[in-house]
């Protein structure tokens, strides 16, 4: 389980660093979407059946920047279609190889359920 904290991510730089940091990426991380969406379909520096991202304080990602936003709900769910891809029958049943839950305040739940739909669509 990785816990990270959308307080510390109201910009790209803090995005990196929280999942850099939560998920202990390799020092070839290269600070860049193409290579948050690399490190999070790979993973093999943590071998594990399944991942837990835990975002707190979910509302805060990006708050200034809705296209930026888009692009990480988007990296995310991308990165949930590949673990469910590449699934092994034996855990079936079991929960999902990787899992990225967005905690907020429940007046947030709405508006973030509609980004992260449209993200996951594109």
């Amino acid at each position: 389980m990785a816990r990270l904290d959308g307080a510390a991510m109201t910009d790209v730089d803090g995005v990196f660093a929280q999942f850099s940091d939560a998920l202990r990426f390799p020092g070839y991380f290269g600070w860049n979407w193409p290579a948050l969406a690399d490190c999070l379909t790979d993973l093999q520096w943590l071998p594990a059946h399944r991942y837990l991202v835990l975002v707190e304080n979910a509302s805060l990602i990006l708050r200034e920047s809705e296209s930026r936003r888009e692009v990480l709900f988007g990296i995310l769910a991308e990165a949930g279609r590949h673990w469910a891809d590449s699934y092994d029958a034996r855990y079936r049943g079991r929960g999902p190889f990787f899992l990225a839950v967005l905690w907020c305040e429940e007046g947030e739940v709405e508006v973030l359920r509609r980004e992260v739909e449209a993200a996951s669509r594109r």
